[in-house]
């Protein structure tokens, strides 16, 4: 029992110091989700295992309620446990880690006023590692501890897998400019709209008018549009990085060399294209503070 109680203090320790822990506590909590048949909103998984420089599928052996003296920044009505769990698998991360893993859960009351039971629970958890403490994790978020399902565990897999891959679109940061073309005849032209990427990759959005037919539009990855362009898939990380990263008008500055009427007209095909991307479909707030653009 005094082992136990000693590597506990050593580890809540070493989370308390480890970078990023202050803004992670004054967080609000979250209760674990339930797991279930339905996997998570796409944007909702890739936002946690984007942030994540650890990604596991594990069981959750005990819980250790820790007093809130001893628990800055813990929110109202909250309670902070120290919790061990059991690796089944390492979805991302950058090599092997230990078989029992120990973390902190900031766990807020569910619908009926009681802190959810955690032991013997199936989790995905998306998480840092703790310098200096390979058994240690900090999770990124309250709320990045995920009830396991099938169906979350495939969705996390597959964004961790176009994360990783050697052509993975980059991160929007904002559009540049906009060019229309007129077309001869009334109501044809096309509009050409640059975004700007973290790692200033090319990628252009184009938007094709022509009489009679549905106005057509494509996304390019490289300076050269070619018939090969056409708009995301739904739920993929390219559909994703446009989904949520494009800003919902076009800015003023993009347009600022056009004409009145070509100006408008741009204006009106970025509407297009946000309209058939859809929503971003987040259902809670961005992870911040995690482990960079990928």
């Amino acid at each position: 029992m005094k082992s136990r109680m000693f590597s506990r203090a050593l580890a809540l320790a070493a989370l308390a110091v480890s970078p990023g822990f202050p803004a992670f506590a004054q967080q609000r909590a979250a209760p674990l989700a339930e797991p279930g048949p339905i996997a998570p909103p796409y944007a909702d998984m890739a936002d946690l295992v984007i942030a994540s420089p650890l990604v596991i599928d594990a069981t959750i052996r005990s819980t250790s309620k820790i007093k809130p003296v001893e628990a800055p920044g813990l929110a109202p009505g909250a309670t902070r446990f120290y919790v061990e769990a059991d690796v089944n698998a390492l979805i991302r991360g950058p090599g092997a880690i230990p078989p029992r893993i120990g973390y902190l859960l900031d766990a807020a009351p569910d619908g009926t006023g009681r802190i959810p039971k955690y032991k013997k629970s199936r989790v995905l958890l998306f998480a840092r590692p703790v310098p200096g403490r390979g058994d240690q994790i900090q999770l990124v978020t309250p709320g990045a501890q995920l009830g396991w399902s099938p169906a979350s565990d495939a969705l996390a897999r597959r964004i961790t897998g176009e994360v990783l891959a050697s052509d993975t679109p980059p991160v929007v940061i904002g559009v540049g400019n906009a060019f229309h073309v007129a077309g001869s005849l009334p109501g044809e032209g096309e509009t050409q709209i640059f975004l700007r990427t973290a790692d200033h990759r090319p990628v252009s959005l184009s938007i094709l008018r022509r009489p009679g037919e549905r106005p057509r539009w494509a996304v390019a990855l490289s300076e050269i549009i070619d018939d090969a362009a056409a708009p995301p898939k739904p739920d993929t990380l390219l559909w994703y990085r446009l989904a949520c990263g494009l800003p919902r008008e076009l800015p003023d500055d993009s347009v600022a060399s056009l004409s009145a009427a070509d100006s408008a007209q741009a204006r009106e095909d970025y509407r297009l294209v946000l309209e058939r991307l859809g929503p971003c479909g987040r259902t809670r707030p961005p992870v911040s503070g995690g482990g960079g653009p990928a």
